[in-house]
């Protein structure tokens, strides 16, 4: 059997998954010596969005980035931060391709947090007060954001600035959370609400904290 010569589409993905894997920062790699911490395993995938700050910036151990991640202390390159952990990663989280982590403050993400695609955190966010001023020049003062251990946020949601999510948290998909949830919540919704609270018994929910399924 004569062999397929390959496509101009195979040759392309080819290159592409190449750069990839050459272009992703890991440990070892010179732009990841500009992170205040960049833990053993963990790598940021190629390419990102925006990625500046890195000085303010920690990353725990096995953490995966995915593609097309914003991920920033302050609100511009070269910006002198106010602090040196604006930004911390716990260890092996996931955070999903096209979501954006934007910290001035502080934005604080426990270990094992999944995020699912397209997912937002900030801890600033525009003010509305100044009639004669546009929106977008206006700000607000920052207030931190903590993000609970072993919790997952779903594809699309947003956590806006004062919120702490507790330990072990779902929050659904296309959520908007703008106020405290507490340790093994299920919520959902624009804005968040809690559904139930895992493991309690309700809803067939096990001693695990998730229904039974089986």
């Amino acid at each position: 059997m004569t062999a397929r010569r390959p496509t101009g589409a195979d040759v392309a993905l080819a290159i592409q998954e190449w750069l990839s894997r050459r272009a992703a920062i890991g440990p070892r790699s010179r732009r990841a010596r500009r992170f205040a911490a960049f833990g053993a395993g963990s790598a940021i995938c190629f390419p990102p969005v925006a990625l500046y700050g890195e000085a303010a910036i920690h990353i725990g151990e096995g953490v995966l980035i995915g593609p097309y991640v914003s991920l920033s202390a302050g609100m511009a390159p070269n910006q002198e931060l106010i602090s040196d952990e604006i930004v911390s990663i716990g260890d092996r989280c996931l955070i999903g391709r096209n979501s954006s982590i934007v910290g001035h403050l502080s934005i604080t993400i426990g270990s094992d947090v999944y995020f699912g695609p397209n997912v937002y955190v900030t801890d600033q966010n525009h003010g509305v007060d100044d009639l004669g001023l546009p929106i977008g020049r206006q700000t607000q003062p920052e207030v931190p954001v903590v993000i609970g251990a072993g919790s997952w946020l779903g594809t699309n949601s947003v956590v806006l600035p004062g919120v702490t999510i507790g330990r072990h948290v779902a929050v659904g998909a296309g959520s908007v959370v703008t106020s405290d949830l507490p340790d093994r919540a299920v919520a959902a919704g624009a804005p968040a609400r809690v559904i139930r609270i895992a493991g309690s018994g309700d809803d067939g929910a096990t001693g695990e904290g998730w229904p039974n399924r089986s």
